[in-house]
Parts: C-alpha cells; structure tokens; sequence
C-alpha cells in the first residue's frame, strides 16, 4: 500500500479539499496556529527531556558515593 504523499496527486486533493473546508481567508490563520502549537509542544518535550536529565544526576551520584 501506498503512502498518502507519494504521488503529486495526492498532495494537490489533500490541498483543494483543505481550501474548500476552510476556505482561503482562514489557511494561513490556522497554518499559524498549527505552527504555534507545534513550537509550544517542542519546547515543552524539551523541557521534560532537560528535567529528566536533571533529576537523573543526583541519583547517578548517590550511586557512586
């Protein structure tokens, strides 16, 4: 089976039924709020990827000592 992108058909369908749901005027609204949150999402991932490091350190040093 193949995948959704893999021919420029697909891309343009996909593309046409977004304008006909949304309309032209609100595209580049949602496709900045979709940004937005995606942006907001990653720092927050990284945010828990930075505290688990964090708290992983003291228990790696109580270990040692």
């Amino acid at each position: 089976m193949g995948d959704l992108f893999d021919s420029p058909w697909k891309i343009l369908i996909v593309a046409v039924v977004l304008i006909v749901l949304f309309g032209s005027k609100k595209l580049p609204h949602a496709a900045r709020s979709l940004g937005q949150s995606m942006r907001i999402l990653k720092r927050e991932v990284q945010g828990l990827h930075e505290d688990g490091d964090v708290a992983s350190i003291p228990a790696e040093t109580e270990q040692l000592g």
